[in-house]
């Protein structure tokens, strides 16, 4: 989680920093095997040098990016969680609860749809 820390720092609200922490620790603990990086400012955990999934922060939520095929596979259960979401990109507000559930089944598929990808995202 090291590799986090000044991403971490940046957060303004000492509230949206825990919590982000929370689920990158999360993410961490429950899949020990992803790598963790920064990339192109953003957190982003990988496995065998494929992209898994990414987070990054605004003012009023924070995004969680799966990329497009995967968010097309989940859109039901995202909109059924509540959260907002655009072809690559879902959002979670400060407030909101995490769905630690589908984060794992989210972080599952795309480790299982990408075992054999040899690039950093889908082609």
């Amino acid at each position: 989680m090291e590799v986090f820390a000044d991403y971490l720092a940046g957060i303004e609200k000492e509230e949206h920093r825990m919590k982000l922490k929370e689920v990158l620790s999360w993410v961490k603990h429950s899949f020990p095997n992803l790598e963790t990086r920064i990339a192109w400012n953003q957190p982003m955990f990988t496995d065998h040098g494929t992209f898994i999934l990414g987070f990054s922060v605004s003012k009023q939520h924070f995004a969680i990016a799966p990329e497009a095929k995967t968010m097309a596979a989940f859109s039901s259960e995202i909109a059924a969680s509540g959260y907002s979401q655009g072809a690559h990109i879902f959002r979670i507000k400060w407030i909101d609860p995490v769905d630690h559930a589908l984060l794992e089944r989210i972080i599952r598929y795309n480790i299982e749809d990408k075992k054999e990808c040899r690039t950093f995202w889908r082609k």
